[in-house]
């Protein structure tokens, strides 16, 4: 640039001395005739190539690049290095996007990128067969126009995307997918699509095995329990090997109906046929029937305390809620040496409320507080076997809180205690003046 300023001050400068030349020799008339002349073909030098560069502008392509001189030479020169690297950088994207396009084809998911509108910009095949989409002929609409499902609607509309989206029956068919969100960019979306059909057969088979299995079980352990009371109770048990046996022989047939009983209640949960039974439940006065559970289960062990902080009522299942909650309370028991504490408590936490069982027990290790809700897991395996547990406490306490749009919490401390907390969101709590109201208008 400085080059170029130069250059033209130097020819400014050239002129003007030339017409101080002429001047004495020719007059002022023809000198300044001179220097006008001379600025007129400058300007009409610079118009030609100023057209010159707009016509190459209209369809630009190295090779109809104006060829000129002396500064505009320079500047064709400039803009034509510029549309090289524009051209090249235009082929690197071009193969990116290809080799984007060839990535997606080959995923085993179904991919579909939406805008900050929720329009279709761009999907692979697998996702064409997912949802019915045609990626020429849908991009550009809104997804939920063409992928009517209200579950997958309400999914986009909440922006709540931390968990997978299951649809069953989807396009009138059997197919089963599990839908994932993840947000991205500037406020766009990919949806990831995967078929999950054959691995829900499989579940499905497997909770219909548990279930006729544990049908199957219970009517011969009910009668060998009854018969083996029989004989406890009976004057038969004289002999010293039945007297010791029996007790063993009883305590094994119990432990294997609570089993049963569990396993039961586990399958009926996670069947999807299940639905679940919503009802006004009395939380404050089923956690005062629950306390005079566990004082029965405790026999005077432990220290047992109510803590009824609240009087909210919840929407749910009141069966289903009093087996988590005492699942919690007897884990707690089992898990608290004697003269230990064992506190219950209902409360309120901002807009959530929370069903808690805090114990000053043996606590758990970090590494095992995520599993805990694994079917059979123990972090304990001859401690379970002393208690008596089945190991199923707590993944009933999962699928429950699931029902009902809660979670669990746990924080826990070794050789400190723990505490599991049952959380429930605003939509299911029923406070306590609403619930006074509803009372008083029956």
């Amino acid at each position: 640039m400085n080059g170029i300023w130069g250059r033209s001050l130097l020819l400014l400068a050239l002129l003007v001395s030339g017409c101080f030349i002429l001047w004495p020799i020719f007059g002022a008339i023809a000198a300044i005739s001179v220097l006008a002349a001379a600025l007129l073909a400058i300007v009409v030098l610079h118009l030609y190539h100023i057209s010159m560069l707009l016509k190459w502008l209209r369809h630009p392509t190295p090779e109809a690049e104006p060829q000129s001189f002396g500064v505009w030479d320079e500047a064709f020169a400039a803009l034509y290095r510029m549309l090289r690297r524009q051209r090249r950088s235009e082929s690197q994207l071009t193969a990116t996007l290809n080799d984007f396009q060839l990535a997606g084809a080959a995923m085993p998911d179904g991919m579909v990128i939406l805008d900050q509108a929720d329009r279709i910009e761009w999907c692979n095949p697998r996702a064409e067969r997912h949802f019915g989409l045609d990626r020429q002929r849908d991009s550009g609409q809104q997804i939920t126009y063409l992928v009517r499902h209200p579950q997958f609607a309400e999914k986009l509309r909440s922006q709540n995307y931390s968990e997978a989206l299951t649809l069953r029956q989807f396009r009138g068919s059997d197919l089963i997918l599990s839908i994932q969100i993840v947000p991205y960019g500037d406020r766009q979306k990919l949806v990831i699509s995967r078929d999950i059909t054959d691995l829900e057969r499989v579940e499905t088979m497997r909770r219909d095995f548990i279930a006729n299995v544990s049908h199957e079980l219970r009517t011969p352990l009910t009668v060998l329990s009854g018969f083996l009371e029989t004989i406890s109770d009976s004057r038969a048990a004289v002999n010293d090997l039945l007297r010791r046996s029996l007790p063993l022989m009883m305590d094994q047939a119990r432990r294997m109906q609570n089993l049963i009983e569990d396993l039961l209640a586990l399958s009926r949960l996670e069947s999807a046929s299940t639905p679940l039974r919503d009802e006004r439940v009395n939380v404050p006065d089923l956690a005062r029937t629950l306390y005079h559970d566990a004082m029965a289960l405790s026999a005077g062990r432990h220290r047992i305390v109510l803590e009824l902080e609240c009087g909210d009522w919840l929407i749910g299942s009141e069966d289903e809620l009093r087996s988590a909650f005492s699942n919690l309370i007897g884990n707690a028991i089992r898990y608290t040496p004697e003269s230990g504490e064992v506190a219950i408590s209902w409360q309120r936490c901002g807009d959530q409320a929370v069903f808690a069982v805090r114990d000053n027990g043996i606590g758990i290790q970090p590494q095992h507080i995520p599993r805990l809700t694994e079917r059979f897991y123990r972090v304990d395996r001859s401690r379970s076997r002393e208690t008596g547990g089945t190991g199923l406490g707590l993944a009933i306490v999962k699928h429950v809180l699931n029902r009902h749009q809660g979670w669990l919490e746990v924080v826990s401390e070794p050789g400190r205690g723990s505490t599991f907390s049952a959380r429930f969101p605003a939509q299911r709590v029923v406070p306590e003046e609403t619930e006074e109201t509803l009372v008083r208008t029956a």
